[in-house]
């Protein structure tokens, strides 16, 4: 009885040291396996990272080469651009002082004219070698007498306001009420031509008017606005209509006529552009110029 005990104890013993030995070995293969896995990936993200695809999203699908020419108008963009940038950053400190902080760059700022420095250096590699540094070319084809923000820039990776006005400071707010009165006045001729009702006509044309009136001392628009006055008052007292009635007001035939004369001749005058009206732009048109 003893002898079957000791025995039934040995063999337990036995079995219990097989399940042991086997878990160990199991285990073993286990982190084998995982160190294995381990090294392959780790091997892979070095090859992935060696050799991992530059982007350029930046670039054009198709390689482009780009004459001199080309190369002078894309660096006006460019630089209009940057110096947008600039003085948009520049505003932005002088409201950060105005409440007592310290000016800080935004981050987009940053990034923003980063990118359109390299873009800047992307062009110069289509001008013959070899390439010019980038406030040199500036410097030799005007573009830094244009837009000394830039070159400042460029130079001291800082962005500042300039003492004197610099020669395109008018450049955009110019065409930007240009466009504004073409539009505009376009508008209020198809308006007129085309809607049942004339209810807001007499506001379309006061907007034109406030328009006309932030060009100062050019003959063809001043005609145009002491025309407006003349008219205005007569042509809104037109569009009165009884309390309570259901009738759209609607204008009589000769003030619609004079406002089709009226939008006729601002679009003609703009789309033509006169002498007096490409003063501010002569700057970026004498650029221009030289290139050709």
């Amino acid at each position: 009885m003893i002898r079957s005990l000791v025995c039934s104890q040995r063999t337990r013993g036995k079995h219990v040291m097989f399940i042991v030995l086997r878990s160990l070995y199991f285990f073993s293969i286990i982190i084998t396996i995982i160190v294995v896995i381990i090294i392959i990936l780790c091997y892979y993200s070095s090859f992935f990272f060696a050799s991992s695809v530059e982007v350029y999203m930046k670039k054009p699908l198709m390689p482009l080469h780009l004459s001199s020419e080309q190369v002078g108008m894309e660096m006006l963009c460019l630089c209009s651009q940057l110096d947008l940038l600039i003085r948009a950053q520049v505003h932005q400190f002088q409201e950060q002082l105005r409440e007592d902080t310290s000016p800080v760059e935004s981050d987009s700022f940053q990034r923003q004219g980063a990118e359109i420095i390299d873009r800047m250096y992307l062009c110069l590699e289509h001008l013959p070698k070899p390439m010019p540094q980038l406030e040199d070319y500036l410097d030799a084809v005007g573009l830094s007498t244009l837009f000394p923000r830039v070159e400042v820039f460029i130079i001291h990776g800082s962005p500042v306001d300039m003492l004197e006005r610099p020669a395109m400071e008018d450049y955009f707010p110019h065409i930007g009420k240009l466009n504004q009165l073409l539009v505009l006045s376009q508008q209020l001729e198809d308006d007129v031509k085309h809607l049942g009702s004339h209810k807001y006509i007499a506001h379309q044309l006061s907007v034109i008017y406030q328009v006309l009136s932030s060009f100062k001392g050019i003959l063809p628009l001043s005609i145009l606005k002491r025309d407006i006055e003349a008219n205005f008052k007569q042509l809104k007292l037109s569009l009165v209509t009884e309390e309570g009635s259901k009738v759209e007001p609607q204008l009589p035939a000769h003030y619609v006529n004079w406002i089709l004369d009226v939008t006729h001749s601002v679009i003609s005058s703009v789309s033509s552009l006169p002498k007096e009206l490409t003063e501010a732009l002569n700057p970026a048109m004498a650029f221009i110029s030289s290139l050709t």
